[in-house]
């Protein structure tokens, strides 16, 4: 009787769910007309979350970047909060799941500090822990307490995302698991935007005189960011994986190259490059300098709009003019200009994103250690400043005690590329505001941080068979 009363009630709530969709639809509103789907996912995700967290971890992984199809707020370079069609970003399925995500692994780590007695935690554990606790601090003295408080939450997910994945790494086949939960979300992007591209209809966006691939993401530069984090870790292990797998992932890793030019985004390839070097070194791959030389002098050859993008560089460009003149003397101008903006409150800051509602640009900082210091305070660049140095120590640590040869030296490896990549190019950039992609910077970090590394030990493919990913490169 009971199983009969919930199927008839949830049979009339699907049948409510959809004839709300079709009126709000009818009457144009796409925020309600979302309402009943996000509720529906939300109630799968939740159970999923109650029921088997670590399974549900892996697939925010996997799907992440493809929530931002359903996107309802559009863009939010310049501006935040609510666009120009009074969506809020509240209502995005993005922010839901962060909401979600963020109630779930707090009742989680509540229940496992509880089980355990405490918690594990590192060093730059608790960097990220300060850094978004500042924001937090700092988004409830801002002008905009709502706009800011969101931004604050965004990055929160971040931060919670790291703490969840050094409870659950330790456990190799999680760890491996981690990893290809990851390079599935890869697979989906490069399917998405490559299928659409084939069919005349390619995922992109115009800025100035140039088109821009942009995947299902919003804007270009984070798919671009995006995939700048996915080829340095991948090329980074791809020797240490097998078989099939194998192939599969150098035929991602091809496919995610070109797409990372075809975004024409300059950070994201400059950061691709400084990152390479980087795994290169480390690996004592000269074979791998010369590939990426010549990538770099093919990619300019082949896509002439990079290296146009690229010579914009030199041209003159006022504040205020053409989105894609002179980025770098735009930055310059930018970033003197609203450096005084901290005088307001130096101690926390204006408040997460609120830079571009203090100035007539209204745009983000392009500089994450300033924007620290403007939107967060002297506290917030201080624990952005040590979160920065952490990240890159645990890189170096977990690099001098994986064994050479072993998995465990390309996870190092790769980590220590996308740290690098992410303090470069978050010192012209809004990284920080990319939560999509800071997903998987955090991810590597945490594996690599592992006390002990997968495939540190001998739990090669042949003796667990689940993953592909092998002790010793082939």
């Amino acid at each position: 009787m009971t199983n009969r009363l919930l199927t008839i009630g949830a049979a009339v709530a699907s049948a409510g769910a959809a004839a709300f969709t079709t009126w709000a639809l009818g009457q144009g509103s796409m925020g309600l007309a979302a309402i009943p789907v996000a509720a529906a996912l939300g109630l799968v995700v939740a159970a999923l979350a109650v029921t088997r967290f670590g399974a549900y971890v892996l697939l925010m992984l996997a799907v992440r970047p493809m929530v931002d199809l359903f996107k309802l707020s559009g863009p939010t370079a310049g501006k935040a909060g609510v666009d120009a069609e009074g969506v809020s970003r509240t209502l995005d399925p993005s922010t839901i799941l962060a909401v979600l995500f963020l109630i779930a692994a707090g009742l989680w780590l509540a229940a496992r500090a509880r089980e355990r007695g405490r918690l594990r935690t590192s060093p730059l554990t608790v960097a990220w822990l300060v850094v978004g606790a500042t924001g937090l601090v700092s988004a409830l003295g801002a002008d905009k307490v709502p706009n800011s408080l969101l931004e604050a939450l965004r990055i929160l997910t971040v931060v919670v995302m790291f703490v969840v994945l050094e409870q659950l790494v330790p456990d190799h086949r999680y760890a491996r698991r981690v990893l290809l939960a990851v390079y599935a979300s890869l697979a989906i992007v490069v399917a998405y935007t490559v299928i659409l591209s084939l069919t005349g209809n390619p995922p992109a966006e115009v800025k100035g005189s140039f088109t821009r691939i942009s995947g299902p993401f919003a804007q270009s530069t984070t798919l671009g960011r995006y995939l700048m984090f996915l080829l340095i870790f991948g090329f980074a292990v791809v020797g240490y994986v097998r078989g099939r797998l194998r192939v599969a992932l150098g035929v991602l890793l091809g496919l995610s190259f070109v797409l990372v030019f075809l975004t024409n985004t300059r950070s994201a390839i400059l950061g691709l490059g400084i990152g390479l070097v980087v795994v290169a070194v480390v690996q004592r791959s000269a074979k791998m300098l010369v590939a990426l030389g010549l990538a770099a002098v093919l990619g300019v050859a082949l896509l002439p709009a990079v290296g146009d993008r690229f010579a914009q560089l030199a041209d003159d460009r006022q504040v205020g003019g053409a989105p894609t003149g002179n980025t770098l003397e735009w930055r310059l101008d930018y970033w003197s200009e609203i450096v005084s903006l901290a005088n307001r409150n130096p101690v926390t800051g204006i408040g997460p994103n609120m830079t571009q509602f203090q100035t007539d640009e209204a745009k983000k900082p392009h500089n994450d250690f300033l924007r620290a210091y403007v939107e967060t305070g002297v506290v917030g660049l201080l624990a952005y400043l040590a979160m920065v140095l952490l990240l890159l120590l645990t890189g170096l640590r977990a690099l001098r005690r994986a064994p050479p040869g072993t998995l465990a030296r390309g996870i190092a490896a790769g980590n220590l590329g996308c740290a690098v990549a992410f303090v470069a190019i978050s010192a012209v950039s809004n990284v920080l505001s990319s939560v999509a992609t800071l997903w998987y910077l955090v991810a590597f970090a945490a594996v690599a941080g592992a006390p002990t590394p997968p495939a540190a030990g001998r739990d090669s493919v042949e003796e667990h068979g689940d993953s592909g990913l092998s002790r010793h490169g082939a």
